[in-house]
């Protein structure tokens, strides 16, 4: 959500692998030493950028799993299980209600178990950040520090930005969502603005129905 720590992208030889993509900056609490060094990685990466993609990949295919065994379904909807984030509740349901007032080809329920992803939260210097396993399922995990050194509601509607498909974009604007903690953290706006909405409905109204075909014929 903010400016990006390195990315880790870990593949075992059989091709199953972790893929995390970290979106941190410097929490309030970091040391001088570890301050200069996120600083100093702050430029984004291709790994980075491999990493959100492969997060929305895996998000999809569980979406398009499940849509395939009731293809009569007249909309999408992305299932997410929230109860391993407890104190960030109110963010959580805050980013669902602003990304299902934004958009109209995809929505976010809560569930109280399997969803397409969950959220999680805890300490990790890398801040908050986006991960999966590259088989389906994957986590948005929400960092303390990060959280109060930044509008919360904007870090956690910015990770869930990633489970529809956006990519960061931290040279952008405060009105714009993905560019996480470029503006740094006097921005607090939590909303997505209009080009970063027209992606997410292209995204889902359009390569969801590749996703879909491929679920249904591994489904035969």
């Amino acid at each position: 959500m903010t400016p990006p720590t390195s990315v880790r992208l870990l593949a075992c030889a059989l091709g199953a692998g972790l893929t995390v993509a970290a979106l941190a900056a410097a929490p309030a609490s970091a040391s001088a030493s570890g301050s200069t060094e996120r600083v100093a990685r702050y430029a984004g990466s291709a790994e980075e950028a491999a990493a959100n993609k492969a997060f929305f990949q895996a998000v999809m295919k569980s979406v398009a799993e499940k849509r395939a065994a009731n293809p009569g379904a007249e909309s999408v909807t992305i299932s997410y299980d929230a109860s391993q984030a407890p104190t960030f509740q109110q963010q959580i349901a805050s980013s669902a209600s602003i990304w299902n007032s934004s958009v109209s080809n995809v929505k976010l329920q809560a569930s109280s178990g399997g969803g397409d992803f969950s959220y999680r939260e805890g300490d990790d210097s890398r801040g908050s950040y986006a991960s999966t396993d590259g088989h389906g399922s994957g986590y948005v995990f929400l960092d303390y520090a990060q959280n109060q050194e930044y509008d919360s509601t904007r870090v956690t509607t910015h990770e869930t930005g990633h489970v529809l498909g956006l990519p960061d974009h931290y040279e952008g604007p405060c009105s714009e969502l993905m560019s996480g903690g470029g503006p740094g953290p006097s921005c607090t706006n939590p909303n997505p603005d209009a080009n970063e909405k027209a992606q997410v409905e292209s995204l889902w109204a359009n390569g969801f129905a590749k996703a879909l075909h491929k679920a249904e014929a591994a489904l035969r």
